[in-house]
């Protein structure tokens, strides 16, 4: 859940869906390492909260809806902040730019199917596990695996009962849009490698958007352009896209992208906060300490990754 350079991949291992590109260390601005973290923890929570302020949307215009209304939004903000170039790009460059926006029209797709079945700390516990397997395969490292079996069991803590418990659609729409995550973290380096700022990520959002509509009018119908549906949907959009988009890339300029990573790495337990106070959804003890493996688990690889 970052269109970055191919030289700190591990800046966006862990990162938020979508988020902005690192950009290059050319000295530390103000503020310091502490104020970096600051803009992280505000990024993470800005992100689930808004994801939790979606769920609650659901029964107005549905998951699908609501995924199509984020995306148009967040694609209408990016494309009038960068303006992107259209015109003198090789076809190279639109294949990736159309295979990152697949990836971000998926990966939130599934991903909103899931928060609609299961606990919102457990979805965001479930899709971080994509990531920490790209962490631990590019690693190549004994102590990156065992970090993996840490995280699968937390996991198994999660379905101690048995996934199905669960709801074995909300685990499976959950696990796909981990594989999603993957392949997003893969192609926004390719896209940043490709495209300067965040033009890339702005057309690729617009790929996404545009893949995401029928679905969403589909499922949502009139619902979608009830005003004050449009009005909370777009106040997701800035919450979960355009504020957390911001916040990180400012903290990318005090960070070291290892650090950068360790603490996205939190999102599972901001998740389990937002959800729990906003959607009311309680979690066990047990829940917790599987959540809490998770998360010290994708820091750890991504230590491990970093080195």
């Amino acid at each position: 859940m970052t269109a970055t350079p191919p030289s700190a991949p591990s800046a966006a291992d862990i990162a938020a869906r979508p988020a902005p590109p690192a950009p290059e260390a050319q000295g530390r601005p103000a503020g310091g390492p502490a104020l970096g973290t600051g803009l992280v923890l505000g990024g993470l929570l800005a992100q689930e909260f808004g994801a939790a302020m979606a769920a609650s949307l659901f029964p107005r215009a549905g998951a699908l809806g609501i995924v199509a209304l984020r995306l148009t939004v967040s694609a209408v903000l990016l494309l009038a902040v960068c303006r992107p170039r259209v015109r003198g790009h090789r076809r190279a460059d639109w294949t990736v730019i159309v295979a990152f926006g697949v990836a971000l029209a998926g990966m939130n797709t599934l991903f909103y199917q899931a928060i609609a079945r299961i606990p919102l700390g457990t979805a965001v516990t479930l899709e971080v596990l994509g990531p920490l397997v790209l962490s631990v395969v590019t690693a190549r490292r004994t102590t990156s695996w065992l970090w993996a079996a840490l995280a699968l069991g937390g996991v198994a803590l999660l379905g101690r009962g048995g996934l199905d418990s669960l709801n074995g659609a909300g685990v499976g729409f959950a696990l796909g849009a981990a594989a999603l995550w993957a392949a997003y973290i893969l192609l926004s380096a390719r896209t940043g490698a490709r495209f300067p700022k965040a033009d890339g990520l702005a057309l690729a959002m617009a790929v996404g958007a545009v893949l995401s509509l029928p679905a969403g009018l589909a499922d949502a119908g009139g619902r979608l352009l009830d005003p004050l549906t449009l009005g909370l949907g777009a106040a997701v959009a800035a919450l979960s896209s355009a504020l957390p988009y911001t916040l990180e890339m400012l903290a990318l300029r005090r960070l070291a992208p290892a650090t950068f990573a360790v603490l996205m790495s939190l999102a599972p337990a901001v998740a389990a906060l937002a959800g729990y106070l906003i959607l009311n959804q309680s979690l066990t003890g047990i829940d917790l300490v599987a959540i809490t493996l998770v998360v010290t688990a994708s820091a750890g690889a991504v230590r491990a990754s970093s080195r």
